[in-house]
């Protein structure tokens, strides 16, 4: 029988290991196009992880090996709904595997929520990061106090970048846009905001205990806000949150210092208002509801407001309160979940059945939760469920070959750019990065990626 041909549309951390996990198979042979709309891979790698965290995005050399594999393609610059369409996969090949992600950013529903000023964090993130979509954004630092609006640790992440010394960043790969925009910062405070209480926070303790071991930066927490040492309590707490616990207990014991900078992290507070300047002026302060926790009938434990609201200054608001996918027309999406409609890594129909062929992957298929490990394991579940299916011939056989889906590719698409371009993009950012004892400056219009893929400079053609 000839090779099973499958299309995996996003080269993120699921899309990736979607990839490795088919091609590692011995019993059969596979045969993987890995499609993504920008010239770079790696997705979330690139973009989502914070610069200063360096370690996390060594999975990269794994993504690498999978790449060089016989089996393996890379079609990036191609825009699933704009070169190609969902029906057309499905008939270039025998599987569609989605892994597109979660990218797109969630605003808490207040009043003010789409002032200037406010910015969803995916797009905070994607500027720092250097996405091409984000490069441009307008993020107001002329300001002295932000508000992160959750208890992720992306919220961490952004509160963290707000404070840390430029000196310290310069040495990462951040986007040198935001580099300069943060060095000439006057934000000198950053609350982070909490609607439930510490026991509740959803960060984990790695990212809170960096806080405490940021230079020049004071991290308050109030005393009240943390349990009272209980051993028998904590020894009952499930890992993550007993590690927060004993952190954030750390940091409310600690004395502040009067450094130049803070983090402000409070619990059971939400957001109610976001006010402006006049009217639709940029964001100026915002209102903050405290609450109290009330046990449910079903023994879930939620915030309730108390009626006391506070309003305080803020330039700035940043929105970690989730991500949501994109819907790819011919592809059901679940709008209430943000979601591809899916069962058992299978996409579904609005009737609940199975579209053959066509499978999940990731953020895509049960929502933005988890870290990049946990996207192996579910990309390895979605691989089993594939080849489960076309093994007991559930899966229809395409009529088309890799010669004819390359061929089609490469004439709808002007600027294709496969795995030799990214390497050359890579060599390129890392050959700019020497002199500045950095790891790479990143390039962040796909017009520069393209040039540099051709072999040109990376300076945008004119």
């Amino acid at each position: 029988m000839t090779a099973l041909r499958v299309a995996i549309v996003g080269s993120g951390p699921s899309g990736f290991f979607a990839a490795g996990n088919l091609l590692e198979q011995d019993d059969v042979e596979v045969q993987v196009d890995v499609f993504d709309r920008l010239p770079t891979p790696f997705g979330l790698v690139r973009y989502g992880v914070a610069p200063d965290h360096p370690a996390i995005k060594s999975v990269t050399k794994i993504f690498d090996r999978t790449a060089q594999h016989e089996n393996f393609r890379y079609f990036g610059n191609v825009e699933v709904a704009t070169h190609v369409t969902a029906a057309e996969l499905a008939q270039w090949y025998d599987a569609v595997i989605y892994a597109i992600g979660a990218s797109g950013g969630r605003r808490l529903e207040v009043d003010g929520a789409w002032l200037p000023g406010n910015h969803p964090s995916s797009d905070f993130v994607g500027w720092y990061n250097g996405h091409p979509d984000r490069r441009e954004l307008d993020v107001d630092l002329g300001v002295e106090r932000a508000v992160v609006i959750g208890n992720g640790n992306v919220a961490l992440d952004a509160a963290r970048i707000l404070v840390t010394d430029t000196d310290k960043l310069a040495g990462t790969d951040m986007a040198d846009h935001a580099l300069r925009a943060l060095h000439g910062s006057a934000v000198r405070e950053v609350v982070v905001l909490g609607r439930r209480g510490a026991e509740q926070a959803a960060f984990t303790p790695a990212e809170v205990a960096e806080l405490g071991k940021l230079p020049g930066v004071d991290v308050i927490v109030d005393p009240a806000d943390v349990p009272e040492e209980d051993k028998e309590r904590d020894k009952a707490r499930p890992p993550v949150e007993r590690n927060n616990i004993k952190q954030l207990r750390r940091l409310a014991a600690a004395e502040p210092t009067g450094a130049d900078r803070r983090i402000v992290l409070r619990f059971l507070r939400s957001v109610v208002g976001i006010n402006g300047e006049g009217k639709g002026g940029p964001v100026r302060s915002v209102s903050i509801a405290r609450n109290e926790l009330v046990e449910g009938e079903d023994g879930t434990v939620e915030a309730q407001p108390t009626g006391h609201v506070d309003e305080h200054d803020a330039g700035l608001v940043i929105h970690a309160v989730g991500y949501h996918g994109t819907p790819i027309p011919g592809i059901p999406f679940d709008t209430e979940r943000g979601v591809f409609r899916n069962a058992d890594s299978r996409i579904v129909g609005y009737d609940g059945e199975p579209l053959p062929g066509h499978y999940v992957v990731g953020w895509i298929k049960r929502g933005p939760s988890g870290v990049i490990p946990t996207n192996r394991d579910c990309a390895r579940d979605t691989v089993s469920v594939l080849l489960a299916d076309a093994a007991e011939g559930r899966i229809p056989r395409s009529a088309f070959d890799g010669a004819q889906v390359e061929k089609l590719i490469a004439e709808r698409v002007e600027n294709l750019v496969e795995y030799d371009g990214w390497m050359a993009i890579d060599a390129h950012e890392t050959a700019l990065a020497e002199e500045h004892d950095r790891p790479r400056v990143k390039l962040t219009s796909v017009d520069e990626m393209v040039d540099a893929a051709l072999g040109g400079s990376g300076e945008t053609p004119a």
